[in-house]
């Protein structure tokens, strides 16, 4: 599958982009599982016209992780037209993607977001602005299956992007209204899939969580690449599970249960690096480390590794509470002996 020139192989399996999960540090360790494109965090088109410090460190990206997306968000036009820009001058990002999606009130209930399915003409020209400002670099859309129940117009309104010159889409299988609740509906998906007007590459989103639930998306939905966010909280090997899967129809390799905490520490030093280099250190006079495990902690908490170990919601805790690497280390070899 293409998108633009670029070429992500057959099958691709893509991180999702999340707020406040998928910093550099945790799109480099996708990346090395098997994640055949990384997507950022979103940016605030406000804050980037702005030249707002932390947005500014959101575009930070390496040579290790590309492809990568950077992924904007906002309902002005000027203000959208002008970040594309500075993403595209900063950051050189292989794909630009614009956020139509996200139903969080903070974003969509002030016409962000998912909240542009109520606007859609707006959406639009945003999305024209956003494809002339930066035509050497392929953008795409992801967006959801429409506001509510009653208002699902993903299939019209994908030929619609489409016209505006966009060069991929990703459909998460939920409404505004569904936040993240219920489960994705990927049969809207297939119908966009299905049209034969549509000639941009689909990408499926909602509810991936297993490889045999990857491999179904493909096979079912016929979509042309998939994209996991929640699963991967805890869990970044996930990607090579699915390739692994797609490609010999079994799990092949020795996903032991050692392999799997190595890469969780893993992801512990990669998110401290991160912090150091970003100088996170001077916010509030909290440490690098601190903040680097501030941000990686909660995932070591929902790994699905620790599922179905007896009264573990102590030690839940103390992941959550902890402030080092030495600490959170310790807690790792702890539980190894629980498994």
């Amino acid at each position: 599958m293409k998108i633009g020139s670029i070429d992500l192989g057959e099958r691709p399996v893509m991180l999702a982009p999340m707020e406040d999960v998928t910093d550099i540090g945790f799109r480099l360790l996708c990346r090395q599982m098997g994640a055949a494109m990384v997507y950022s965090e979103f940016v605030s088109s406000d804050a980037l016209i702005r030249l707002v410090n932390k947005s500014l460190d959101k575009l930070h990206v390496c040579p290790e992780e590309r492809p990568v997306a950077i992924q904007i968000y906002g309902k002005d036009i000027d203000a959208m037209r002008e970040a594309a820009k500075i993403v595209v001058n900063h950051a050189h990002p292989d794909v630009l993607d614009i956020n139509f999606g996200c139903p969080v009130k903070k974003v969509a209930g002030k016409g962000a977001g998912a909240g542009l399915l109520l606007n859609i003409p707006l959406m639009l020209a945003i999305t024209r602005a956003v494809v002339d400002a930066v035509p050497n670099t392929p953008v795409t859309v992801k967006t959801r299956l429409g506001w509510n129940e009653e208002q699902k117009i993903i299939v019209d309104l994908a030929e619609q992007l489409q016209d505006c010159g966009i060069q991929a889409l990703t459909i998460h299988g939920r409404t505004r209204t569904q936040m993240y609740t219920g489960e994705a509906d990927w049969t809207l998906i297939r119908e966009v899939k299905e049209n034969p007007r549509m000639h941009i590459p689909i990408i499926g989103n909602g509810d991936i969580t297993t490889p045999e639930r990857a491999k179904e998306c493909f096979d079912h939905y016929g979509v042309d690449a998939i994209m996991v966010g929640r699963a991967t909280f805890g869990r970044p090997w996930i990607f090579r599970e699915i390739r692994d899967y797609l490609e010999h129809g079994k799990l092949t390799e020795d996903y032991s249960v050692d392999w799997k905490m190595d890469v969780l520490r893993q992801q512990i030093t990669a998110s401290i690096k991160h912090a150091e280099e970003m100088q996170t250190g001077k916010e509030k006079g909290r440490s690098p480390e601190y903040r680097g495990i501030l941000h990686v902690r909660r995932h070591m908490a929902a790994s699905p590794l620790f599922k179905g170990i007896p009264n573990f919601r102590e030690t839940r805790i103390r992941m959550l509470r902890a402030e080092t690497k030495e600490e959170l280390f310790l807690i790792l070899d702890e539980v190894r002996k629980l498994i």
